[in-house]
């Protein structure tokens, strides 16, 4: 049995691809990696997340995104898409599209079964390659359970885990306090 090769695409031939796709496309190494969707618990997750961020960044230089905002991480030279992202201060974008971050201060990945490992490990040891990047959230969608990443002063990561409904999550970099109650408000597990 032959197999074909893989094409190998440039960073710049992604972009110019991905700009175009109807679908979104992570992309490691020369490779385009298709993204899979999302049940309604990894929605309204993502969803109740954004929204409490979203509430407590008001009158704030702060912003949060949905996984639509690409995020490139230039160390490792990777193109992904965080199910949510946020910045405070100043934002820089790889070019004029503004389609792309380069400096998030928290990503959050919400945890599903045939994501889990990937999110865990490779991604979240490309995300500490990150300079702007003080927090790490990942947040389980089968079960109550969260993980809370925070970068030290030091540059240790140091780590809370919650399980929980009337556990909180303390994201001090950004000064933000999330309700893991409301994390999981309406999702069925």
């Amino acid at each position: 049995m032959s197999t074909l090769p893989k094409t190998h695409l440039t960073p710049e031939e992604y972009l110019e691809i991905e700009r175009k796709a109807e679908f979104k496309s992570e992309y490691r190494q020369g490779q385009m990696v298709a993204m899979a969707g999302a049940r309604e618990a990894h929605n309204l997750i993502v969803a109740h997340i954004i929204a409490q961020l979203d509430q407590q960044f008001r009158s704030r230089p702060c912003r949060v995104y949905p996984s639509d905002m690409r995020v490139y991480i230039s160390r490792v030279g990777v193109y992904t898409y965080p199910d949510v992202v946020a910045v405070c201060g100043d934002r820089e974008f790889l070019d004029g599209q503004l389609d792309t971050l380069l400096n998030p201060n928290l990503i959050v990945e919400v945890l599903s079964p045939s994501t889990e490992a990937y999110d865990r490990i490779r991604k979240f040891e490309s995300y500490r390659s990150i300079e702007s990047l003080r927090v790490y959230l990942m947040v389980s969608s089968d079960r109550v359970h969260a993980e809370l990443f925070t970068r030290e002063a030091d540059g240790r990561w140091s780590m809370r885990e919650v399980n929980g409904l009337a556990d909180t999550l303390e994201v001090a970099s950004v000064g933000c306090t999330l309700r893991v109650s409301d994390l999981y408000d309406k999702v069925e597990l």
